[in-house]
């Protein structure tokens, strides 16, 4: 199961404001109607520095397939994730219950869904465990966990902490919260949009408008 939990926060709407206005040696202790305005000509002109100023940080938990999609993202965004060098636990592999098909106009993406054979569901079942069947089997035999992992699939379930600013997440989540953004992935980068919305809802707004 996708899981993304915020663990951390740093800065409010106020802090854009006052990273905007120290140009005039101003600072405020309370945020204003004005300042919305303020916030918005700032996002529409790509005046993106004062958002700089607040970030946000969130705990991650999601297969390897969407991990290496959202870690491409890296300007403003910090990244540090689980290895299968250091750790041996049981792995926790991301079951598909349902199938998408391959769009008919694109070489990425998925359509609708499809119904696999009765053959194919159960050999995607019976590869899922033995694949942890035989990375187990591989550590109780003395094999290294750099080294056994290699037998891990794309299905795996990894953790990662990221951390960036509000002006990188707003990036991230205009890329990836499209239609045609894989459903996993997407997944993801909405439960970002909805907590940074939250506790930015100002800045956010003019970020990333509805």
């Amino acid at each position: 199961m996708i899981k993304v939990e915020m663990i951390d926060k740093m800065g409010s709407d106020l802090s854009v404001v006052n990273a905007a206005r120290v140009s005039y040696a101003k600072v405020k202790n309370e945020f204003e109607d004005k300042d919305t305005k303020l916030i918005g000509y700032l996002a529409k002109h790509g005046h993106w520095s004062p958002f700089a100023h607040a970030s946000i940080s969130f705990r991650i938990k999601a297969p390897v397939f969407v991990a290496r999609q959202l870690v491409k993202h890296q300007v403003g965004l910090s990244w540090n994730e689980v290895s299968r060098r250091y750790v041996s636990y049981e792995p926790e592999l991301y079951k598909i219950d349902e199938w998408r098909g391959k769009p008919v106009n694109s070489k990425q993406g998925s359509s609708g869904t499809i119904k696999l054979s009765e053959l194919a569901e159960v050999t995607y079942s019976e590869m899922m465990d033995g694949l942890k069947i035989l990375y187990n089997q591989l550590l109780s035999e003395g094999v290294a966990p750099e080294q056994a992992r290699a037998v891990l699939p794309q299905s795996m379930m990894t953790e990662w902490i990221w951390s960036g600013t509000l002006y990188a997440f707003a990036r991230v989540c205009d890329l990836r919260c499209k239609p045609d953004v894989q459903k996993e992935t997407r997944e993801v980068a909405e439960f970002i949009d909805s907590y940074s919305l939250f506790h930015f809802p100002i800045s956010w707004n003019a970020l990333r408008p509805r």
